[in-house]
């Protein structure tokens, strides 16, 4: 993999000036690397109530957190005045489409986030045509990177790496332990665990058994298994959760961006919820992550019946099948709240509803998706209650993730973490600042087994963002999902600052492995 280009090198210095009380001496290479922030409000994501604090950074980790002394005695390379803005951990992104090695991902470090998991919806990271994540992570290991990577296996694509075709729906018995074969290589290469895409191709195509024969092997490891679940609907979630957990155990089952489509209001809510403690309360460790917004984002692939799917020849269903397919749509947009109800992100109809690019080409909605078939672009599908989902966003076991990724024409690829802020818990007050941090950092960081991020201690690593809650803006609509986040003075990576005055200051990320042998249980 060639070297990022110049304009993402490092940029960053360490400023003088200042000086620290009753903290050890330090010179040399460590006083050069040290940071100190002082007179912070310190929220320091296990969800303990803010303290003042004065918090000193060297190198690359936290190297002692203090009362405030308001007394100066020893120097630091920097000193950072607080001021009562408040220190936190990083935010940890446990769904993210992001590619460092392809995108900047300087959108993700504007509000606040230092970590993400890749890899997720069973599609994986890949170079060039190679579809072994080890050759990824190989590439990922050497090269300079925005923010912290961790890894997931992924179903759809190790099992074209391994040479089954999309097409087939049952693989053989070779070709099950081929696929075995190739996540526990890439589980033992430092992936994090795996990840499903069951309502995509070709994971749509697959039964429990293939599922199961993948989830025993990650159950060897501890690691977590993650996945868009075959339906998201009101009327099929707790099955396909069932299917989570039956292909996931004795491992850990997580399902991503937690929603119901068409389900309407809190008791809805309510009810899955107790679905899901009644499963934890059977000893099953199951977790999930949500995003505050009330639309999705994919591709039109979702509105088409199986049959119509790749790798089928959409042109022959047509011939045969047409009336079929158009009643179908009709039908699948209707119940999805309409052609209005679809907002394209992709050309060339972004930022057109179904509805006008349908009647900019002079036809109706039905014979226009008919006509640019499945893979004729993607979209903000706006199916989602906010009663239901603000919920389900509160419950202390959903951690927050974006699913979202640079070019995403979605406001929460920009904006996930500065609403949760913004509007949770400063204009609505319905998460203390403490809850919202914890559900950002240390339960994301306990999902994925990170055993030294997400949390504020001595001797974790120095993934820190410092703000005034009453001054971060999420400024991205549907309309202008590009829009950066505002309001985050001081987002560090690894002990460097990567983001500050509104820019992108160096690349200090790291590529995270999970450390494991075979049998072992913890990541």
């Amino acid at each position: 993999m060639s070297q990022r280009p110049s304009r993402r090198q490092v940029i960053c210095a360490v400023v003088a000036g200042g000086a620290l009380a009753n903290w050890p001496s330090r010179t040399g290479a460590a006083a050069a690397s040290s940071t100190l922030f002082r007179e912070v409000t310190l929220v320091d994501g296990t969800g303990a109530p803010p303290r003042p604090a004065d918090v000193l950074v060297t190198g690359d980790k936290i190297a002692r957190i203090a009362s405030p002394s308001g007394r100066k005695s020893r120097s630091a390379a920097r000193i950072i005045e607080g001021e009562g803005r408040v220190l936190a951990p990083g935010f940890i992104d446990t769904h993210s489409h992001g590619d460092p090695l392809e995108q900047s991902l300087e959108a993700l470090l504007a509000m606040g986030v230092t970590t993400i998991v890749v890899g997720v919806d069973g599609s994986g990271p890949r170079v060039g045509k190679d579809l072994d994540l080890r050759t990824w992570i190989r590439a990922a290991s050497r090269a300079p990177i925005d923010l912290n990577v961790a890894a997931l296996s992924s179903h759809g694509t190790l099992r074209r790496a391994v040479g089954v075709s999309d097409a087939v729906r049952r693989p053989d018995t070779a070709s099950l332990r081929r696929m075995a074969a190739q996540l526990n290589s890439e589980l033992r290469a430092g992936a994090f665990g795996l990840a499903y895409g069951l309502e995509y191709v070709p994971g749509i195509y697959s039964e429990t058994p293939e599922l199961t024969n993948l989830g025993r092997t990650t159950s060897r490891y501890g690691a977590v298994v993650m996945s868009h679940m075959r339906s998201e609907n009101d009327d099929e979630i707790e099955a396909s959760i069932n299917e989570l957990i039956a292909s996931s155990l004795p491992g850990r089952p997580h399902i991503s961006h937690l929603k119901v489509v068409f389900g309407k209001g809190e008791q809805r809510a309510r009810a899955l919820l107790a679905f899901l403690s009644e499963k934890r309360r059977q000893g099953i460790e199951l977790t999930a992550d949500a995003y505050p917004y009330t639309a999705g984002f994919t591709g039109i692939a979702i509105l088409f019946p199986q049959w119509a799917l790749p790798p089928t020849d959409y042109s022959k269903v047509v011939a045969e099948r047409r009336q079929e397919l158009r009643d179908h749509l009709e039908r699948r947009m209707i119940r999805r709240g309409g052609p209005e109800a679809l907002l394209f992100g992709t050309p060339p109809y972004t930022g057109k509803t179904v509805a006008q690019a349908a009647q900019e080409a002079g036809l109706h909605f039905a014979d226009f998706l008919l006509k640019i078939g499945p893979e004729g672009g993607r979209g903000a599908h706006f199916t989602l209650d906010k009663a239901l989902q603000d919920t389900l966003l509160l419950d202390p076991f959903v951690a927050i993730s974006t699913d979202g990724g640079p070019g995403i024409h979605h406001p929460r690829s920009t904006g996930t973490y500065a609403k949760l802020i913004e509007e949770y818990v400063v204009r609505d007050g319905t998460l203390s600042i403490q809850e919202a941090i914890r559900k950002a950092t240390s339960l994301p960081a306990r999902i994925m087994r990170f055993i030294d991020r997400g949390v504020i201690r001595v001797g974790a690593k120095a993934d820190l963002i410092l703000f005034d809650p009453s001054k971060v803006r999420a400024r991205s609509t549907y309309l202008d999902p590009f829009a950066k986040s505002e309001g985050f003075d001081l987002v560090m990576v690894n002990g460097r600052p990567a983001f500050e005055k509104g820019k992108q200051a160096s690349t200090s990320g790291r590529l995270l492995r999970a450390i494991r042998s075979p049998g072992l249980k913890k990541t």
